[in-house]
């Protein structure tokens, strides 16, 4: 058994620089550096991605970057000078391309993944959809990318799951024991009177609003319904009412479907995404595929803004708890509770008060922050016999350890 330590030096792995202004992935990736922070652990971060204008200057939290470079035995040495404790991998393709030399060279090192949201299940539903296929369990796990995700959470020590319905789902279709995963959904501060009352009112409100990164599909997909299907409907029933579409990385497609007579009003990134919210009525997302929890819909709850989506918006989010709005996935029904949620104001006030109960009662930072640190405790400390129980784990990490190994070496010679 290790012993314990009160100070860890955890190493992050991202898949690319951290944009919590774009993603809520970036958000979620922002809340666990500053988790890691307040307990005085030293943090360095390291990806193979290019920076862009949206990514920030991690320096100023006092955080070590690191660019890194796929196939490169530099690596090797660097990994083993930063000796962290933990290795914490963005996503299971970095600990495809990572993970191996870790486990090589920092073998003490306590290895998390965070998933983010589970990759196998959004893409697997999109294929559904695009072949007009229902989604089915068995079409889950004859997906590759299925079988490339759950090998890494096997490898991992420990896969951090941001949705309960994800974390039955590993459990019960994929029987992952219940000991290599930990729930960790979005880490927020409680909603307060004096934050509630600090918002607009439904008559200071108008408009509705769409939002998300366009280099995600289903927030693509989501647009094209607005502007094929929905929209038009809203319109007639609101002849005077606007839409707002805000997202960074928008396609040439959605910027030309901005049409200021039909009041369908696309805007690209937003640098400040709260102001957006706690000026609009209601937000519009009709999302058909995807996993997770979203970023848009937790954002819209903090900002006291209700909501129209679909079951795939609000799974894993509420737990039976009241919806912040509406839950439709019929176009038809979609359209009339939007009517109904921005022309009511009786209904867009208990919405609200809704959206409080979820932030409230399913996200709260302090206990899930002490439940996450007590969880890499416990497996940190007890390392050796944790990674004895997964065999598998072990299994796989043999066998890609071999193969990925040498592959990558031949790749880095042909480099040269």
């Amino acid at each position: 058994m290790k012993q314990s330590t009160n100070k860890h030096h955890v190493f992050i792995i991202g898949s690319v620089w951290v944009e919590p202004k774009s993603s809520a992935a970036g958000s979620r990736m922002l809340q666990f550096i500053q988790l890691f922070l307040e307990q005085d652990w030293q943090v360095t971060f390291g990806t193979t991605a290019q920076k862009n204008p949206n990514s920030i200057d991690l320096t100023q939290l006092g955080i070590h970057e690191i660019p890194l470079e796929l196939n490169d035995s530099n690596f090797d040495s660097l990994v083993k000078e930063l000796n962290p404790s933990i290795v914490m991998f963005d996503r299971f393709m970095t600990e495809e391309q990572f993970g191996w030399r870790v486990a090589e060279h920092c073998p003490d090192a306590l290895r998390i993944l965070d998933t983010e949201d589970l990759h196998c299940l959004r893409k697997t539903r999109e294929e559904a959809l695009k072949k007009e296929m229902d989604f089915s369990f068995d079409l889950l796990r004859n997906s590759d990318v299925a079988k490339r995700e759950i090998a890494s959470i096997y490898r991992c020590d420990l896969t951090l799951i941001i949705s309960t319905y994800e974390l039955a789902l590993l459990q019960d279709v994929f029987g992952i024991r219940k000991e290599l995963l930990c729930y960790v959904p979005f880490l927020l501060k409680a909603i307060d009177n004096k934050q509630e009352e600090s918002w607009k009112s439904y008559e200071n409100r108008a408009n509705f609003i769409s939002i998300g990164n366009f280099l995600h599909a289903p927030n693509l997909d989501a647009t094209l319904q607005l502007k094929k299907h929905i929209w038009k409907l809203i319109r007639k029933e609101i002849p005077k009412a606007q839409l707002h579409i805000y997202g960074a990385y928008p396609t040439q497609q959605v910027l030309q479907f901005h049409n200021e007579k039909e009041g369908f009003n696309v805007h690209g990134f937003v640098e400040d995404a709260d102001e957006v919210f706690e000026n609009s009525r209601v937000l519009l997302a009709p999302l058909r595929f995807g996993a997770g929890i979203k970023g848009k819909l937790v954002d819209a709850m903090l900002n006291g803004t209700p909501s129209v989506t679909t079951s795939i918006g609000v799974e894993g989010m509420c737990e039976g708890l009241p919806w912040n709005g509406f839950v439709e996935d019929e176009i038809a029904a979609f359209v009339s509770k939007a009517v109904e949620l921005y022309s009511n104001k009786e209904i867009w006030n208990q919405a609200q008060k809704n959206g409080i109960e979820i932030i409230n009662q399913r996200y709260d930072k302090k206990e899930l922050s002490s439940d996450f640190l007590h969880r890499i405790n416990q497996v940190y400390q007890g390392l050796d016999l944790h990674r004895n129980q997964n065999f598998i784990g072990s299994m796989l990490h043999h066998h890609l350890l071999k193969s990925t190994k040498y592959l990558s070496k031949w790749i880095e010679e042909k480099n040269k």
